[in-house]
């Protein structure tokens, strides 16, 4: 088989926001430097910017507001329904700002990934990087994982490690955070479309190696 003959991987993601993380896989895409198509862009929140960023690059997009139904489940039920309508091999949480229930979270075993700007498993859920300077942190940075049913817990592919600066405040740190963060999801979901990345038993293989509990570092000593 010639590798023109090879169909790329299809992804749907799923924004709440500005999507600039969504940005990065497009940009990866034209540059033809990520083997996926992005079968769809699906957003929470209407009249967000990651929705202008997906049509501007001709892919289809969907807003499905949580507001208008009654429980977490049933909006999880009708997005799992809408997702499944695009037959993903893999979904990407770019900014996605929803608790997702755990039938949903199963649903997706082994083929969703998450990006949270801190050093798992220090500083789960929201306001990283101010919690980061006010604990004292030499090191700070962000890690794409796969989703479980744990929030921000499931098992880390890859991280980026970033210093705190003695001058920083959260806007500062959280711009050098966010430069790493469009290294550092295009890489996993490269790998994974590349057949290199899946999870075994709750932990992160790659190459066919188990990786630590931190995943893949990458030390980015930018200021």
């Amino acid at each position: 088989m010639s590798s023109s003959d090879v169909k790329n991987l299809r992804v749907v993601v799923l924004i709440s926001g500005s999507g600039s993380n969504l940005q990065a896989l497009i940009d990866g895409v034209t540059h033809g430097d990520l083997p996926i198509e992005i079968a769809a862009v699906i957003s929470n929140r209407p009249d967000v910017f990651g929705l202008t960023r997906a049509t501007e690059a001709g892919i289809p997009t969907l807003v499905l507001d949580h507001k208008g139904f009654a429980s977490r489940e049933a909006f999880d039920q009708e997005l799992m329904r809408r997702i499944d309508a695009y037959n993903p091999g893999l979904v990407v949480l770019a900014g996605f700002m929803r608790i997702l229930t755990p039938e949903f979270t199963q649903h997706y075993q082994g083929r969703m990934l998450n990006i949270h700007p801190s050093l798992l498993p220090k500083f789960q859920g929201l306001h990283t990087h101010q919690r980061a300077i006010d604990a004292g942190e030499s090191t700070h940075g962000v890690t794409v994982h796969f989703v479980t049913a744990e929030l921000d817990g499931g098992p880390a592919i890859v991280q980026a490690v970033v210093p705190v600066l003695a001058n920083d405040d959260a806007t500062v740190l959280a711009k050098r955070v966010q430069r790493q963060e469009h290294v550092i999801y295009p890489l996993a979901v490269k790998w994974f479309a590349q057949g290199k990345l899946r999870m075994v038993d709750n932990k992160t293989e790659l190459n066919g190696e188990l990786l630590p509990a931190c995943g893949y570092q990458i030390e980015a000593n930018e200021p």
